[in-house]
């Protein structure tokens, strides 16, 4: 486990080492044959293999000139992460970091989805609120089978992202299928900044509302914690005791953030969520801090569906382990690891996985994800959390009733 004092841990689906022994050793000395045969003394591997396809591309590859060394170490290091067959582990280039960290930040170029890998094929985890995606009706689930006429088929995530993405005010097509679809679908969508949200809040007043206050939560972001705590002393204040938090298309973020979320809920001391990280090492079990919202009879409500992800899903299976709350919607995610994000050098980053984690049941969602305890399909997509045709929002209202 990584104590690096700049490193964050990180679980959301941002798809876009230490290897300061492995990376060192491509600049150790001017003679590079001293060193072509030797193990590193902390992973016992032999270099040999390494050094003699460098060689061979300095004698025979024609544009071997064209390609610095720099380029080359790049390469090879993401391909040493890629070795791990984890991917949620990334090594980011310059130019990657910029964009990841862009991302993290709350804003970046592009069309506004959230992506990932799924049984051999990019998904749609979720559009982000407001963006040329969700404008254009790109949904959770959805399938990108082509980008711009370009097949996914092979196509890594990273790869995915950089065509994607590209100058505001450009467009780019997606090709997308349903999973309850036999036939693709093209949406062209205009690229524009990408500014991601974190937090809404809106009053249901008696008597249609029953006295109900809503949170609908976008993001784990950076500014998460503060967004989250507003509203929480804004629900202190407000005359009623029903609580709906709406993590439906949240892909996650900060692990810190969600601990300190869910302590506005349960007792201090008790367990939020548990790193595992591998056998015969200490697991690390992270404790409410046992915020207090002063509400007696509190009643809480939180809608998830197949794009809440990681951290959103810690924070709703914490609460429904512990019964303080009732899950309304679909299935989630379904995103049980906990990735660390280091700086290795000024410009490049690693995120690595470094554990899985458990409820407080112990229970590991990774690719089942949490079941509501009220089942609610939407048959549309709504345009805004509680619109006529929100039949989960409909059904959370009555939950709390």
């Amino acid at each position: 486990m990584s104590t690096h004092k700049n490193s964050k841990k990180y679980i959301a689906f941002s798809v876009i080492i230490a290897l300061a022994l492995f990376v060192g050793g491509f600049f150790l000395g001017s003679s590079r044959s001293a060193n072509a045969g030797l193990a590193s003394a902390s992973t016992k591997a032999d270099f040999t293999e390494f050094w003699k396809v460098w060689d061979m591309i300095d004698e025979k590859f024609p544009d071997a000139t064209t390609i610095s060394a720099q380029d080359r170490i790049v390469g090879a290091t993401k391909g040493l992460v890629e070795s791990l067959g984890d991917k949620y582990s990334v090594f980011f280039d310059p130019e990657e970091t910029k964009s990841f960290q862009e991302q993290i930040e709350g804003s970046f170029g592009g069309v506004g989805i959230e992506i990932d890998e799924k049984d051999g094929l990019l998904v749609v985890i979720a559009p982000i609120k407001g963006t040329p995606a969700e404008k254009g009706g790109v949904q959770p689930g959805d399938y990108i089978i082509k980008i711009d006429g370009t097949t996914t088929e092979g196509m890594s995530i990273d790869g995915a992202i950089k065509k994607i993405r590209g100058v505001e005010g450009t467009p780019v097509t997606l090709t997308l299928l349903s999973k309850d679809s036999k036939t693709t679908r093209d949406i062209k969508l205009i690229r524009a900044k990408i500014e991601i949200p974190t937090l809404e809040t809106k009053k249901l007043n008696p008597p249609a509302g029953g006295g109900v206050f809503v949170v609908s939560l976008y993001n784990f972001n950076a500014n998460a914690m503060i967004e989250f705590r507003k509203a929480m002393e804004e629900f202190k204040s407000y005359d009623g005791n029903k609580l709906i938090i709406d993590l439906r298309g949240n892909p996650g973020g900060y692990l810190d953030a969600s601990i300190d979320m869910a302590s506005y809920f349960i007792p201090a001391g008790k367990t939020i969520v548990t790193e595992n990280y591998g056998e015969n090492k200490s697991e690390t079990a992270h404790k409410s801090k046992g915020y207090s919202l002063g509400k007696k009879n509190l009643k809480v409500a939180v809608l998830i569906d197949q794009g809440s992800a990681s951290a959103s899903e810690i924070l709703a299976g914490a609460l429904q382990d512990y019964k303080l709350a009732s899950l309304v919607g679909t299935q989630s995610y379904g995103k049980g690891s906990v990735q660390e994000l280091v700086p290795v050098t000024d410009t490049t980053t690693l995120k690595l996985t470094v554990a899985k984690w458990l409820t407080p049941n112990r229970n590991w969602i990774s690719k089942q994800g949490l079941t509501p305890d009220f089942k609610v399909e939407n048959k549309t997509r709504p345009k805004e959390t509680g619109d006529s045709n929100d039949l989960q929002f409909a059904k959370a209202v009555e939950v709390l009733k």
